[in-house]
């Protein structure tokens, strides 16, 4: 009699308060020929995945952003072997003690650099990369990040200023400011509707809703805007916000999950920012992770500055 092997993790559950369950015995998912199994030390929680939660059957196991052990190595031969520490990019299960995951998706964690940190990095950290590369070279050039001390805006300040742009942070309320020129803003406003803001090469926005006019309002003729978030709800906008200056300027629908071939060489990337001391995560929250109902709750009602990581 064969027996499968369980973990513990945490499945969506419509019957519980917060949608979501740690259950004792979920099946172990047998890897594929490229994955290698890693024991999880760490993961972050992001605003999505509330929403994701909520629109997802009983049963789906949530989980993108993972750091831990490879415990098993990929059959393949692909990937690194047995006890190296490495963060991945999932698109679920990672809320779990153990997961498989691509070799292609992951990239091994230098020294220096703990899990938490790194478990900080595939979505926001990937997100905040590909986004600023929208823009081209900004060596020179005025960024506008909205949201800028969440999540994907704390790795986008960072990233803009590291690249020599002339970074204009805006953030919720005058008591982020000092946080957010701490991670290299140049200027840091609450609001987009000051005439003299801008013109702006590119604007990378979490924020949506009524801002996003008022960003395109501050755009150069040609720039480009990538929205990657909308905890502002929904946006309108006309021709004639582009009339001003921002001729020509494109609005991307932001997507960071595009080019899933260079995941693991993107990670390495920021990585490697890391160890070099050149990009530090703001971890606003830690807990255990069977609290992670409770680090969901915190991001839903926007108490946290920076990612929420849980940790095992």
């Amino acid at each position: 009699m064969t027996t499968t092997a369980t973990v513990r993790g945490f499945i969506t559950d419509s019957t519980v308060s917060d949608g979501l369950r740690l259950a004792d015995d979920l099946p172990e998912r047998p890897p594929k020929p490229d994955e290698a199994v890693l024991d999880v030390r760490a993961y972050a929680v992001n605003y999505g995945e509330t929403r994701l939660i909520e629109q997802r059957p009983n049963g789906f196991r949530p989980g993108q952003d993972v750091a831990g052990v490879i415990v098993t190595a990929a059959g393949d031969g692909s990937g690194p072997p047995v006890g190296t520490r490495v963060v991945a990019r999932l698109d679920w299960e990672g809320w779990a003690e153990r997961v498989p995951a691509p070799t292609g998706r992951l990239a091994e964690i230098p020294e220096g650099v703990g899990f938490e940190q790194a478990a900080t990095l595939p979505v926001s950290g990937l997100t905040a990369l590909r986004a600023l590369r929208v823009g081209g070279s900004v060596l020179g050039r005025q960024v506008l990040v909205t949201g800028a001390t969440g999540g994907v805006g704390q790795f986008a300040v960072q990233l803009a200023a590291a690249a020599g742009a002339t970074v204009t942070a805006q953030v919720s309320g005058p008591e982020r400011a000092a946080e957010a020129r701490e991670l290299g803003a140049h200027r840091v406003v609450t609001r987009l509707d000051d005439d003299a803001l801008g013109p702006f090469h590119l604007v990378l926005d979490a924020v949506g809703g009524n801002q996003l006019a008022h960003a395109v309002h501050r755009m150069a003729a040609g720039g480009k805007l990538a929205l990657y978030g909308n905890v502002g709800g929904p946006a309108q906008l006309t021709l004639a916000d582009f009339y001003s200056q921002a001729w020509n300027a494109e609005l991307i629908g932001f997507i960071s999950d595009t080019e899933r071939d260079n995941f693991a060489e993107d990670l390495a990337l920021l990585c490697g920012l890391i160890a070099e001391d050149r990009l530090r995560p703001r971890i606003g929250l830690r807990l255990d992770w069977t609290r992670t109902p409770e680090a969901l709750r915190a991001l839903t009602d926007r108490k946290v500055r920076g990612k929420a990581v849980l940790t095992r």
